[in-house]
């Protein structure tokens, strides 16, 4: 009788299929519960599918990961949606990306409706401690990410260089440039620093080269076609899905990267910068994903879309290119994660991830958040940073206790 190959934690992986109400009831709970940002994610998602439930095993995980990071977009919500859809189909695929987004989704929702019944909020007190959380949350990002993502000098050096570039040409379109010259970079000049995993540990999806390619070329029409869709109508709402699914559809390294993508797309002609900030700060608090942030700033946009529409909409346009890239990347993926050219580019493109979220930490979370509201703001961050960084307080509490500082002091 033929041996059962077992998983990295000594016991063999599960095989059956699984149902959508499986899926998504894992996945829930994952939602409400899955704080601390993508790596943090990530980190539950191992725990959960590969020690717990062994769906799949260690080295598959880290397969698939790997891929997650290779292509843009949010890379804990593309390995939810991977994971749903190798267990339960395309139908589980949506059940694991609907469980783990809407909790925070409808938190963000509510928040934005709080901030809009407000009036102005421009010199509150607890916004300016969201303000100085979202500084102290950045900068544990950054550091964070440069310590995995950029621990050498070539690697650094390439992190430089892409944060320089968007800090002296703030633009969209630069930090793709940024990070594709970061790939190319990559590409040419490092080397992968581990061998390429064996073949019997790939995370293997059954999804035909057909859909894969069709989803491709539907990621792409998309992209070229609804800015010329927006500009041609002039519709509001053609300009807000087009906004969206550009920043979901061009960001590296997913979570807090997005959001200089998102500011430029939505500040001051969709919402004002002081509404931007205090709902990213808020978007700190809650669980799931930080694309869920979009959520937010779609249901404060103005003028004529304030509400659950223009929150509904911002949610599927700015997920809709990370799905369609798990499903075209899927079949593809076998072939390329061996190959050293792969690896080498998606380490400058790492690099360079690194670099733009930099850029987004000085600009625009630093200079509003502690330059324009002086040195209490600066004492809120640096409080709040040592919590996060030293005492390993939850983000979510580091935020709360931020805005009620905020609300005493500033």
């Amino acid at each position: 009788m033929p041996e059962i190959e077992r998983d990295d934690v000594g016991r063999a992986p599960s095989s059956h299929p699984g149902s959508v109400a499986e899926v998504f009831l894992v996945f829930l709970r994952l939602g409400l519960t899955s704080f601390g940002g993508p790596v943090a994610h990530l980190a539950y998602f191992r725990e959960e599918f590969v020690t717990r439930r062994h769906w799949l095993t260690e080295k598959a995980y880290a397969d698939l990961v790997a891929l997650a990071q290779f292509l843009p977009g949010p890379a804990s919500s593309q390995v939810g949606m991977a994971l749903g859809l190798q267990r339960a189909g395309y139908a589980g695929m949506a059940a694991a990306w609907f469980a783990f987004t809407m909790p925070s989704v409808l938190v963000l929702v509510a928040f934005a409706y709080g901030v809009a019944s407000v009036g102005d909020i421009s010199d509150a007190g607890w916004l300016n401690g969201l303000k100085a959380a979202a500084v102290a949350v950045v900068a544990h990002a950054v550091i964070g990410m440069a310590r995995t993502l950029a621990p050498d000098a070539p690697r650094a050096s390439i992190a430089a260089g892409a944060m320089i570039l968007v800090l002296l040409a703030p633009n969209p379109f630069i930090q793709v440039i940024a990070i594709g010259a970061a790939g190319l970079i990559g590409l040419l000049a490092l080397r992968p620093s581990q061998d390429a995993p064996a073949p019997e540990d790939a995370f293997t999806v059954r999804v035909s080269r057909g859909v894969a390619l069709s989803s491709l070329l539907i990621f792409l029409g998309l992209l070229a076609l609804l800015p010329l869709l927006a500009s041609l109508s002039g519709n509001a709402w053609a300009a807000l899905v087009d906004s969206f699914y550009r920043a979901g559809a061009l960001v590296f390294g997913g979570g807090h990267v997005v959001l200089p993508l998102l500011e430029w797309e939505t500040v001051p002609h969709l919402v004002e910068a002081e509404v931007f900030l205090a709902g990213y700060g808020a978007a700190q608090a809650v669980p799931g994903p930080l694309f869920t942030f979009a959520g937010f700033l779609g249901a404060s946009s103005s003028p004529g879309l304030l509400g659950l529409a223009g929150a509904a909409v911002a949610i599927f346009a700015i997920f809709l290119p990370a799905a369609l890239l798990v499903v075209a990347g899927l079949p593809f993926w076998e072939s390329l994660r061996g190959n050293p050219r792969a690896r080498r580019a998606l380490m400058g493109v790492n690099a360079g991830a690194v670099g733009i979220l930099a850029a987004a930490f000085y600009t625009p979370v630093f200079t509003a958040g502690v330059l324009d509201v002086g040195t209490g703001a600066l004492a809120v961050a640096v409080l709040a940073f040592v919590a996060l960084n030293n005492w390993r307080v939850p983000a979510w509490a580091v935020v709360i206790a931020a805005a009620l500082l905020g609300w005493v002091l500033l």
